[in-house]
């Protein structure tokens, strides 16, 4: 069977001439080319090359190989090229999932902007629940996962990547709109929108809510932050969401106001524990954690980025 190294020198006789011009380019002795052509003649069973005025001529035979040996070249080439891109993280693919407000919130945009430095990269992004982000993490069908915490599970490798907090949605002519920030009791009397009980983020509301010792009037109830918003935008009431979104897709009319005291929420970066880490991978948590250090608002205050 013929080999790489036989194709390699078959085609630099083609491409020089003579066994002098192909040894040199491929920075190999003479009589080590000439064995590799005599091995791949035998091989073969019939010659390429016929010497005429010191010169190898090919044969018609050497002629109707050229095209294929050409392609094969062609494709090395392209490996090579393709090598050159992921190893500088310019090419691949790359799969994301997070929880809704942080995919449709600063990872929206830090895909986006990622995408136009990189456009030869394929991102997928998905915005699920916290346990399917997870789950997916697990399974190694998502590159990275991002949810706020708290996240305890031994399968996956997770860090800290910003602060954020829940805040007050509500319309621009609200009352409480005025305040530079809002308290819990401040919400007394008023109708109130926030996370389902079983979501994530509802034991944050709870816990603030027994602090503060108020009960809140609860009038609707969301699994998702933008549903949330989406109801405060309608007149529903005043929603207590994590309000990244509203910063990325403002909605007319609508503003948001920082709680006191704060309701702190940390989000998490999630990978697998034992799968190896690509460039691409590696290029994207770089320049997702420094758009995240360039402060982008998200409710009222700079994100704080955890390092």
């Amino acid at each position: 069977m013929i080999n790489l190294r036989h194709i390699e020198v078959f085609y630099a006789i083609m491409h020089t001439g003579s066994i002098t011009g192909a040894a040199r380019s491929l920075n190999v002795t003479q009589p080590a080319v000439s064995a590799v052509l005599k091995h791949l003649e035998a091989r073969l069973g019939m010659a390429l090359f016929v010497r005429s005025h010191g010169r190898l001529t090919p044969t018609p035979e050497a002629q109707a190989l050229l095209p294929d040996v050409a392609a094969i070249f062609e494709r090395l080439s392209a490996v090579e090229r393709l090598s050159q891109d992921l190893a500088g993280g310019l090419k691949g693919t790359l799969s994301v999932a997070a929880t809704s407000p942080i995919a449709n919130g600063f990872l929206a945009r830090a895909v986006a902007t990622f995408s136009r430095e990189r456009p030869g990269v394929r991102i997928a992004l998905q915005a699920l629940s916290s346990p399917l982000v997870v789950e997916r993490v697990m399974q190694s069908e998502v590159d990275l996962g991002i949810v706020y915490q708290p996240i305890d599970n031994a399968a996956v490798d997770a860090s800290i990547l910003t602060s954020a907090s829940i805040a007050c949605v509500l319309p621009d002519t609200h009352p409480l709109a005025a305040q530079a920030s809002i308290s819990i009791s401040d919400l007394a009397g008023t109708p109130v929108i926030t996370y389902m009980p079983q979501a994530l983020l509802r034991p944050y509301v709870d816990r603030a809510c027994r602090q503060a010792g108020c009960q809140l009037e609860i009038s609707v109830e969301t699994g998702l932050s933008v549903t949330g918003i989406m109801l405060a935008y309608h007149g529903a009431g005043v929603a207590l969401v994590e309000p990244d979104l509203l910063s990325a897709m403002p909605l007319p009319g609508l503003v948001s106001r920082p709680l006191a005291p704060a309701i702190q929420l940390q989000s998490v970066l999630l990978k697998h524990k034992h799968r190896p880490v690509s460039r691409i991978m590696d290029e994207f948590i770089a320049h997702l954690r420094a758009m995240l250090a360039d402060g982008e608002p998200s409710d009222g205050e700079p994100s704080r980025t955890a390092t």
